[in-house]
């Protein structure tokens, strides 16, 4: 996660440019991160990096996407050592892709 700095001269130009290296502008982790820097605001950071570490830790899930990626490459090592031990066939090696219109 990025460390938050204060700039040392506010000026309009820090005004623009502050929401950038947030989440707020975008809808998948802004929850997360509103959440983070509540938790952090209420306890200190000193503090809150141990009071809050559940928060920061969805917040770092959402961001890197971690376990997510684990799970998906941990079923391809599966599909593909199926493959290998001959359970599967080459063209069911992969599961079929979904419909364009199937939501």
């Amino acid at each position: 996660m990025a460390a938050h700095f204060a700039p040392t001269f506010r000026t309009p130009m820090t005004d623009l440019t502050g929401g950038i290296m947030t989440h707020q502008s975008f809808t998948k982790c802004a929850d997360f991160e509103m959440r983070a820097m509540e938790c952090l605001e209420a306890y200190g950071v000193h503090v809150g990096r141990s009071k809050c570490q559940d928060y920061l830790d969805d917040l770092r899930e959402c961001m890197f996407q971690t376990k997510q990626l684990a799970r998906v490459n941990a079923m391809r090592q599966e599909r593909h050592r199926q493959w290998i031990m001959g359970e599967r066939s080459s063209e069911n090696h992969y599961a079929p892709a979904a419909r364009i219109d199937g939501y």
